[in-house]
């Protein structure tokens, strides 16, 4: 994998279809996570903020813990393709105190009763919050896609 990619948990397939994620209507939030713990695997076992949360960041700066609520979301369907998008990227500006110690962002559904994720982007890290602004510009194809195939 390599810095920037995103990464789809192979369990937010089984939670689209148990009912976990509206991704037309439920708040998601990005948070970012140190690499001081548990880390994102595309193959975690029923992935939730619970598993990642004590990795958090630590608040300062232009970092506030509970990461940022996407403001744009929904998604598109067309010849089998589901899209879900957000038309707001993700910004924190460069501060003093900010964390520096950033590997990875998650997506959380702070709407499912177990904060459950269906993703997250490696960072590359360590990104420094203090140095440069922390900015995710979502594909122009949207954040993840679910496609039927035979």
């Amino acid at each position: 994998m390599a810095r920037n990619d995103w990464v789809t948990f192979n369990e937010a397939t089984f939670d689209v279809l148990n009912k976990v994620h509206d991704f037309d209507n439920d708040e998601f939030s990005v948070r970012l996570i140190t690499n001081a713990g548990t880390e994102p695997i595309v193959t975690t076992a029923t992935p939730r903020w619970a598993d990642f949360s004590a990795n958090e960041c630590a608040q300062g700066g232009s970092y506030t813990t509970g990461g940022k609520v996407l403001t744009g979301t929904g998604i598109a369907h067309a010849a089998g393709v589901t899209t879900f998008d957000d038309t707001g990227n993700v910004l924190w500006t460069a501060a003093a105190s900010s964390p520096e110690d950033i590997y990875w962002a998650i997506l959380v559904n702070n709407d499912a009763s177990n904060l459950e994720c269906p993703g997250y982007l490696d960072m590359g890290g360590p990104v420094s919050m203090i140095v440069d602004d922390v900015s995710i510009t979502w594909n122009t194809s949207g954040v993840m896609t679910l496609t039927r195939t035979a």
